[in-house]
């Protein structure tokens, strides 16, 4: 847990540091990467002065829901039916801005928008930081990309996992690489009773409940709940009540529900479909465990189920090593191997390890991974580019 003091910027408060934010799409998605950068909206805004940025948005148009304007945030957004207008729209406006206003930092907010962030600012000598959230930048990435985050400032990245393996396949110095790991909001993620109404809709009034939070798209198989249903016929028979309680929508569910009919287990997983972030809480509440075998670059849904008092379970070669802390808050295995999973499942179900206890879960993640730690982390961040700058 970081225990410094907030730092102290009054001796400069007369001065307004001018930053910009660059991201695809924030507001009009869904996924772990938009819940992050609304945190960091959410952190900044918490900041004192002299904070202020202009937040340009490549695919949210002004009709979306933006809790976060004001007058620290000043948002443009520049969503078309053609995304090559778009993309010439927005390169205009950052342009004209960057030339008017002279940012002391550019942030950008994916390794998609780096080269075009990269072409803008170098030659005006702008500093600029990349953020970097995991498998994006897992592998050996195109020169122009590449090129732009050997150039950058600073890059941002969630997890050690991810700083390691991007800078090994893109020769970048590690130096540069500064650690933003995601938050949790403890407030909004809360332990609570089970349910009534829920346990009735999903028939899992009597059951051990095991729960994924999950896109369920054909491309992103690696999330692993196709290993956990090949679990469940072994779970089920120290376990016999247990269910597999599957949120999420996509193009892969029927996929995964013929899987499960096939190994016999087809009444024992149950598809929930999309469910609002506002409800997911109640839903987190319903699980005995939280098991998601991926490789993340992170993984925000642990936090959030840790935060309910819910053991996870996770893949144990990649991110997720940041918000399990090596396994010492919760279960790690090979993430495509369903006999690890079927029995670190039953472990958690018998419930002997402190793993689950649920109190001290969430404490450990408040205390690590709370939006206080976050935002004092984010403030750590922006007064060393400021010092870079």
């Amino acid at each position: 847990m970081l225990t410094e003091k907030p730092i102290d910027f009054s001796q400069n408060s007369h001065t307004k540091v001018n930053h910009v934010f660059v991201f695809l799409e924030v507001f009009e998605g869904e996924g772990g990467i938009q819940s992050y950068v609304k945190d960091i909206f959410r952190a900044y805004l918490a900041l004192d002065e002299p904070f202020y940025a202009e937040v340009f948005l490549l695919r949210d148009s002004h009709n979306c829901s933006n809790p976060f304007e004001s007058d620290r945030l000043k948002f443009h957004y520049f969503k078309s039916q053609s995304p090559q207008l778009g993309r010439v729209r927005i390169t205009l406006a950052l342009l004209s801005h960057l030339l008017r206003q002279r940012p002391s930092h550019v942030f950008c907010g994916h390794v998609n928008l780096a080269p075009l962030v990269a072409l803008l600012c170098q030659p005006l000598g702008i500093p600029y930081t990349v953020m970097t959230h995991g498998k994006e930048v897992w592998q050996a990435l195109p020169t122009p990309m590449k090129s732009s985050l050997q150039k950058a400032a600073q890059i941002w990245t969630v997890s050690r996992y991810t700083r390691q393996i991007a800078c090994a396949v893109n020769k970048l110095d590690s130096n540069k690489v500064k650690l933003l790991p995601c938050a949790v909001n403890g407030n909004n993620f809360t332990p609570g009773t089970k349910s009534t109404v829920l346990l009735e809709r999903y028939n899992l009034t009597t059951a051990k409940v095991l729960m994924t939070v999950a896109r369920l798209w054909s491309g992103d198989i690696y999330k692993g709940v196709d290993v956990t249903i090949q679990a469940l016929p072994q779970i089920a028979e120290v376990f016999p009540e247990v269910k597999y309680l599957v949120i999420g929508r996509g193009d892969d569910r029927p996929r995964l529900a013929k899987l499960a009919q096939d190994l016999g287990v087809g009444n024992r997983v149950v598809f929930a479909g999309f469910v609002p972030t506002e409800e997911l809480v109640e839903h987190y509440r319903l699980a005995d465990a939280y098991v998601m075998p991926s490789a993340e670059g992170f993984g925000i849904v642990y936090l959030e189920a840790m935060a309910c008092g819910i053991p996870v379970l996770s893949g144990d070669a990649d991110g997720s090593a940041e918000p399990l802390q090596d396994g010492k808050l919760g279960w790690r295995v090979p993430h495509r191997d369903p006999n690890a999973v079927a029995q670190a499942c039953i472990e958690i179900l018998k419930g002997d390890d402190q793993r689950c206890d649920g109190r001290w879960l969430r404490e450990q993640a408040i205390a690590l991974f709370g939006i206080d730690t976050f935002g004092l982390r984010l403030q750590q961040q922006l007064k060393s580019c400021v010092k870079s700058s």
